[in-house]
């Protein structure tokens, strides 16, 4: 009786073990879709009343192990992605109201060193992480896909918009694919003319990941609606760091 219990236990060990590989990301689509529109826009204080099955959902994450992770790309990378997103949620949370990101984490910024994005309050895995280890350190290095950009979101009126669902293994492709023609092709982030552009300054801050085996210009005319000529001259427009909270002012 007593072998038969512990190879029971033993099966139950490794089957929770196989099961937390996979993360289920229907909770976080439940709360995306409940407190953020199709534009984007955050209902935070609404974050904040679902406080509890945002945890839960928070707790799911931090209780992945990613050096033990046997699933695929697209799983891995729509868990890292889904992560950067709800922990940038939650460090807003903490500090609401805020009016911007850029208001947390002291008064002088230092890029890099005394940000927000530098602040290790994530775990997972029983490791600490900040933001930009997530987004600088594991989706950017580990993955090599400029889409990405259009995908982590900063809480910032001029970031990509933040999808109203999870990013899943299944979809990925299409979630990120979708979310790279919204992005250069939303006017009010960047400006496409035939022989004139006025982009996002995510083009000029992460150039070199746009331009990997190419011209800038040629990963834009990828995305959108008018053929941009490859004599067209580049502008970049001013980052707009207001939390993207709501509809705000045009």
């Amino acid at each position: 009786m007593r072998i038969r219990i512990m190879w029971l236990l033993l099966f139950a060990l490794i089957g929770f073990t196989s099961e937390a590989q996979t993360v289920n990301h229907l909770l976080w689509t439940n709360l995306l879709r409940k407190h953020v529109d199709d534009r984007g826009w955050v209902d935070y204080r609404g974050f904040q009343e679902d406080r509890n099955q945002f945890n839960e959902y928070l707790k799911e994450l931090s209780y992945q192990d990613p050096d033990k992770w046997e699933g695929s790309k697209e799983q891995q990378m729509a868990f890292w992605i889904n992560a950067y997103n709800a922990f940038t949620i939650q460090l807003i949370l903490d500090h609401y109201p805020v009016n911007s990101i850029r208001d947390i984490g002291g008064k002088i910024q230092i890029p890099r060193i005394s940000s927000p994005w530098d602040m290790k309050f994530i775990e997972i895995g029983g490791k600490k992480y900040d933001l930009n280890n997530i987004e600088h350190g594991i989706l950017r290095k580990e993955f090599n896909d400029p889409r990405i950009h259009f995908a982590v979101v900063c809480a910032s009126f001029s970031c990509p918009r933040l999808r109203n669902e999870a990013y899943s293994a299944d979809n990925l492709e299409l979630q990120l694919e979708e979310d790279a023609h919204i992005f250069i092709n939303d006017s009010t982030r960047n400006s496409i003319q035939s022989d004139k552009l006025w982009l996002s300054k995510i083009f000029s801050w992460y150039k070199g990941d746009f331009t990997r085996g190419q011209s800038l210009i040629s990963f834009i005319n990828q995305y959108t609606d008018i053929e941009v000529s490859g004599k067209a001259k580049i502008n970049y427009m001013p980052y707009n760091w207001r939390l993207n909270e709501g509809q705000l002012d045009q």
